[in-house]
């Protein structure tokens, strides 16, 4: 009987002296109900490091961090590779408020959709460096704003909405400011620009003359490498129910499994895993032959 204590003893010392292999899975395909696929991650080590400072997941909310704030993730077309996000602080139809403005950082790898639109709402005609002095000899002094001509209906509809028409604001004060004229630093800096508010959205849904159906927000396009190439190591990953990220001292691939393994390749048997610091090379083969040699020494210390 003692023996038989000091087999199962031994035979537990063995299952312990094995690295324990199967822990949770560090990085999710979703957030909240929010789906995460590459280049997005759920957390430091999931995903594309040059994404990862830039959206991130907290409490199962999607959150667009830049130097002008934090941002809500509505939604992310993965096939047209747009992100939407929204800013609390932005003005629309049904309210309108004070406001810095939104800019991108410069590294970050993302660019306004070209259905982006900004409007700037109450901004100073005699201050506000988007109107200019016209030094035509015809039109002497007049002020000129330097806007997109076109958006004027933009502002004649947003001007009209009762948040906004309460101001009793002119509709010279409201510029349709296009992405590319934010400049190369992405920035729309309100102060500096005389105006106390703006608003954003990318799509009139099929109202351009009602504006409390347009889609408010910001979409931002997004590119995975120079050459726009989804990478084929991270495909196969996520074939394989897998959810890509990098580690290490040079941010490798690795391809993180349901069951916590990281590989380098894909979740299908027959691949290197790294889990933790060390490089275990395990196969189908050496593992059903390693599981059956263990429950041979199981059996036969059971045996005695």
């Amino acid at each position: 009987m003692m023996f038989k204590h000091s087999s199962f003893t031994l035979f537990s010392l063995v299952f312990i002296s094995i690295p324990c292999l199967i822990s949770a899975q560090a990085c999710q395909n979703s957030c909240g109900k929010m789906p995460i696929r590459y280049p997005f991650g759920t957390g430091l080590g999931c995903g594309d490091p040059r994404f990862q400072k830039h959206v991130t997941c907290n409490q199962d909310k999607l959150t667009f961090t830049t130097h002008t704030g934090c941002y809500p993730v509505n939604n992310i077309d993965y096939t047209n590779q747009v992100i939407y996000i929204s800013d609390p602080s932005m003005s629309t139809c049904a309210c309108t408020q004070p406001s810095k403005g939104f800019g991108l950082d410069w590294d970050a790898p993302f660019s306004f959709h070209d259905d982006t639109v900004f409007t700037l709402l109450d901004c100073s005609t005699t201050s506000s460096p988007i109107y200019k002095t016209n030094s035509n000899s015809y039109n002497n002094g007049t002020v000129v704003p330097q806007c997109d001509r076109t958006g004027a209906p933009i502002c004649s509809f947003l001007y009209s909405c009762q948040a906004i028409s309460m101001l009793n604001l002119p509709i010279s004060t409201c510029c349709v400011y296009t992405p590319v004229d934010l400049g190369p630093s992405f920035e729309m800096d309100l102060q500096k620009l005389q105006c106390s508010s703006y608003s954003g959205f990318y799509s009139f849904d099929g109202q351009e003359a009602n504006p409390e159906n347009w889609k408010y927000g910001i979409a931002l396009k997004y590119k995975f490498n120079v050459y726009n190439d989804y990478p084929g190591s991270c495909a196969d990953c996520e074939r394989s129910n897998g959810v890509c990220g990098y580690g290490g001292a040079y941010n490798t691939f690795i391809c993180n499994c349901p069951n916590g393994l990281n590989t380098t390749s894909d979740c299908f048997f027959g691949s290197s895993y790294n889990h933790g610091s060390s490089l275990l090379q395990w196969q189908t083969g050496n593992w059903v032959i390693y599981s059956s040699a263990l429950f041979l020494v199981w059996a036969l210390l059971c045996s005695v």
